[in-house]
């Protein structure tokens, strides 16, 4: 498994700088290119997908939803700069991979989910490894969770078809929010908005992109799981 970690580390590296001209970035901090190898992202596919799970690429987790590109998950870890006291809000915990990376970059994750199975399933998963600095809810995405605002980071990993005001309204001033944004997987591009100090923002396209949509519909059960 460790030459297998290795070589997906590799395999991000090579993506870094494939993209930097789009990116701006010739590398990833240590400190985010290391939560990514301490994470088992065998540990968040399904059984029989196992044997790729260390492959730079996306794979399937049930419920049309799917588990983002390790490389992906860097880059949109890297783009939010976190801090060790940053509490961060995720839009679509999915399998909780994404979740897990950002719980060893901050202080706190809230991860919101709108599919209640699978919220349910990323909590014990994400119990079951000891990460405990993360809270998993289930919800409309679109909305955010106002009730722990403000957060210095927002990430959101499936495709809004327009940056909620509502998450907007929830970042910190100097808080970053990372969002992919488009109509059709072909049509997506990911975004960074960066608040400053006096609340203004700035919104720059990084990066094309293909993430499943972000379902914006109402949920019976907001309740924490």
């Amino acid at each position: 498994m460790k030459q297998a970690v290795k070589q997906m580390l590799r395999e991000i590296e090579k993506d870094v700088l494939y993209t930097r001209s789009l990116t701006g970035k010739k590398k990833f901090s240590d400190k985010v290119m290391t939560a990514i190898s301490k994470v088992p992202r065998d540990a968040f596919v399904p059984e029989h997908l196992k044997y790729l799970a260390f492959n730079n690429h996306p794979l399937p987790i049930g419920h049309g939803q799917t588990i983002s590109q390790p490389y992906i998950v860097a880059l949109m870890s890297e783009l939010l700069d976190i801090k060790p006291d940053h509490v961060i809000l995720e839009i679509g915990t999915g399998s909780g991979y994404q979740t897990a990376v950002l719980s060893l970059l901050c202080r706190q994750v809230y991860s919101m989910e709108l599919i209640a199975a699978l919220s349910q399933s990323a909590q014990k998963r994400l119990a079951k490894l000891h990460y405990n600095n993360i809270e998993t809810l289930i919800g409309n995405g679109y909305a955010g969770c106002p009730e722990h605002a403000p957060y210095d980071g927002i990430i959101v990993t499936a495709a809004a078809t327009h940056i909620p005001e509502s998450l907007v309204s929830q970042l910190k001033p100097g808080g970053k929010l990372v969002i992919p944004v488009g109509l059709s997987s072909m049509q997506q591009q990911l975004m960074l908005l960066e608040k400053d100090l006096n609340m203004q923002t700035q919104v720059s396209s990084i990066l094309a992109v293909s993430f499943v949509p972000l379902i914006d519909r109402p949920v019976e059960d907001k309740n924490h799981v």
